[in-house]
């Protein structure tokens, strides 16, 4: 059995959001959100236009770190997303939707307000203004407010608040704001903590249905556990797999002990229960004969001034093999010398980088991640430091 499959313009939400109550009540169409802008969105040629009945969306992945996927999704695994999201945020209520509704984050902030039978408010495309998301925000109507973000905005918004009281209140406001899509970084969290705003660090991907983990704890029913080093979850969130790719779905989820498990590809453990992620699978090279984990080197180099939003890529050493190098796009106040010397400290000397590259502007995704494939490319010239 198969169903059509609808590409909506992720830019226009409201587009989106009918697409989805559509879908979910059995009535449309599948739905494939997408970033139509982009080069790679301009490719509607790459959609199928049938996919499997159970399929009720399809999520391309940003590629920022290799090929991207096509991640399908059953309404029943959204549904639990959402249900397993109201439990574990004291229940449900009205949503602000400030991500691209063509990530799993942001389509899920529209599937949690039909599960609610709310109306959410949608911030337009494009650059994210702290101010006019304060006003967005402080016209929401219902009692209970939530919003889901990346740390970039979060950032941007901490920032906007030292000065603009405005600011401040809305984000007070929020019974929950869910930050994930990538690490949240401990002096981020300070802040908002400082300020009196409540965080919730989500942890999940679209091959969960979005944040399936919030402070470390697994959500609804799902199960997270570690196998040699490597996270892996199983609950009633899990998609469907990736679409016309089974090699790739056989690769990624299997069946064991009864359950049908997602490999995350997430290096990780679980400390009493609360599940503990350091770094990807992917991202560790051999510097002289050593193991060195590039995300632990890039969470030191980031809790120092002047490097919160770097980003740390190996590049080749004739002498190590593979060595450390941390890419920024604004001024700083350590030198090489000292980011190194707090590095080496922490992780050993292996770990230390050896160089910086200072670009005038960091490559992005829409999602507020760093572009790790476009920065690659750039670093073909030699480090400053």
């Amino acid at each position: 059995m198969t169903r059509p499959l609808r590409v909506v313009d992720s830019a226009q939400a409201e587009a989106v959001l009918e697409a989805v109550r559509d879908v979910l009540s059995g009535t449309g169409p599948a739905v494939l959100p997408r970033d139509t802008g982009s080069s790679a969105g301009a490719d509607a040629a790459r959609s199928p236009a049938i996919v499997p009945q159970n399929v009720a969306l399809v999520v391309e992945t940003s590629g920022s770190t290799g090929v991207p996927k096509r991640v399908a999704l059953s309404a029943d695994a959204l549904l639990a997303s959402a249900a397993a999201s109201a439990s574990a945020l004291g229940g449900q209520g009205q949503w602000l939707l400030a991500l691209p509704a063509h990530y799993v984050a942001g389509v899920q902030v529209l599937v949690r307000s039909v599960a609610a039978g709310t109306d959410p408010l949608m911030l337009p495309p494009g650059h994210f203004d702290p101010v006019a998301f304060a006003d967005l925000a402080a016209s929401m109507t219902a009692d209970a407010r939530f919003v889901s973000l990346v740390p970039v905005q979060l950032a941007r918004l901490l920032d906007a608040a030292e000065e603009n009281p405005h600011v401040l209140d809305a984000l007070r406001a929020f019974d929950g704001i869910l930050v994930g899509g990538q690490a949240l970084a401990p002096t981020l969290r300070q802040r908002a903590d400082a300020r009196g705003v409540a965080l919730t660090a989500t942890y999940g991907s679209s091959e969960t249905a979005g944040g399936c983990v919030y402070n470390g704890i697994p959500i609804g029913s799902t199960v997270v556990r570690s196998v040699r080093g490597l996270l892996e979850i199983a609950g009633p969130t899990l998609a469907e797999g990736y679409l016309d790719d089974p090699a790739r779905t056989d690769d990624a989820f299997h069946v064991d002990a009864g359950h049908r498990w997602y490999r995350t590809g997430d290096l990780g453990h679980l400390d009493e229960g609360t599940v503990v992620v350091t770094g990807r699978a992917d991202n560790v090279i051999i510097s002289g004969g050593e193991k060195v984990l590039l995300d632990a080197v890039e969470r030191i180099v980031r809790a120092q001034p002047g490097f919160e939003h770097a980003v740390v890529l190996a590049r080749s050493s004739s002498e190590w093999g593979q060595v450390p190098v941390v890419v920024v796009d604004s001024p700083s106040t350590v030198d090489l010398a000292a980011l190194r010397s707090v590095v080496g400290d922490a992780l050993g000397r292996a770990a230390a980088p050896a160089g910086i590259v200072r670009l005038v502007r960091l490559p992005m995704l829409a999602s507020g991640k760093p572009d790790r494939v476009a920065i690659t490319r750039l670093l073909d010239v030699p480090p400053v430091t």
